[in-house]
């Protein structure tokens, strides 16, 4: 049963990487062709196809962690840069580089490590809540603390001071959705309400969403998006353990493959998100 619930988890996270792809491509062009602010970026139609699109991927993702552990369905989402080079290159006109392939290889190899040999285990997915309040204050501490720093620096510093944000929000966005999940498939609809991780969860969501938007339009691509990419696991990795308890199954000499494989993950992340953003 655990099996299946992985192999569910990873199929969704998977439809998940691909939706948010997509929508990242269509919000990748509005920032790439405009140096306007956010308000003036959600008036324009396709802004709101491309927040679609990452609201469906982002559903997605929920069904992936109803299946299985934040552990499992983490690394998988960071492939949706991956799936961005075809759709990338298929609205430029340009055919995909050798070392762009090359370096979508190493990433996917990365991501199937950490899941086959990290081998996560489920940890409690609603824990008490003086686990959650250290964590919660120090995360918004240091996010708003960045938040300010990089406000203050000029375009491309703050692009990735902002993108670092971005990726810090979403990583606890990550955990409160597992939270969300379980509390919802254990205890209904109704107990949601009553529920205080539902409404963080939705908070985080949107601020996640505005700063991301600021951080698009603060300068180049390249200097936002590898922030947002490689932080968001890193948070949610490290709340997983500390927080919900998941673990990865892993002893001995398989450690080094494990600091190998993320280590791998973060190098090809930056190198796809630089060329992918040119």
């Amino acid at each position: 049963m655990a099996m299946f619930g992985n192999l569910a988890a990873m199929f969704f996270a998977l439809l998940s990487a691909l939706t948010i792809a997509w929508g990242t491509v269509v919000r990748h062009r509005i920032a790439e062709n405009s140096d306007s602010p956010f308000i003036q970026a959600i008036r324009r139609p396709a802004w709101w196809a491309g927040t679609f699109l990452a609201l469906a991927g982002y559903g997605l993702q929920v069904v992936a962690l109803g299946f299985g552990t934040l552990l499992v369905v983490q690394p998988i989402l960071v492939l949706s840069l991956m799936f961005t080079l075809p759709l990338s290159a298929r609205f430029e006109g340009r055919r995909i580089p050798a070392d762009e392939l090359l370096w979508a290889f190493a990433l996917t190899v990365a991501v199937a490590v950490l899941v086959i040999l990290g081998n996560p285990e489920a940890g409690d997915p609603q824990p008490p809540l003086e686990r959650w309040i250290p964590a919660m204050s120090i995360g918004v501490i240091v996010l708003v603390t960045l938040e300010r720093y990089g406000r203050r620096q000029i375009r491309n510093e703050k692009a990735l001071w902002l993108g670092v944000v971005t990726g810090g929000i979403y990583g606890y966005v990550a955990v409160l959705s597992k939270a969300t999940v379980d509390i919802v498939t254990h205890e209904g609809l109704v107990a949601l309400l009553t529920a205080w991780e539902g409404y963080t969860l939705l908070a985080g969501a949107i601020i996640g969403t505005v700063v991301q938007q600021y951080a698009f339009n603060a300068g180049a691509l390249k200097n936002s998006l590898p922030a947002m990419t490689i932080v968001e696991p890193i948070v949610a990795f490290a709340l997983g353990y500390v927080v919900l308890g998941e673990k990865f199954q892993v002893s001995g000499l398989n450690w080094i493959f494990m600091a190998a494989a993320l280590a791998t993950m973060i190098v090809s992340t930056i190198a796809l998100s630089r060329k992918g953003a040119k």
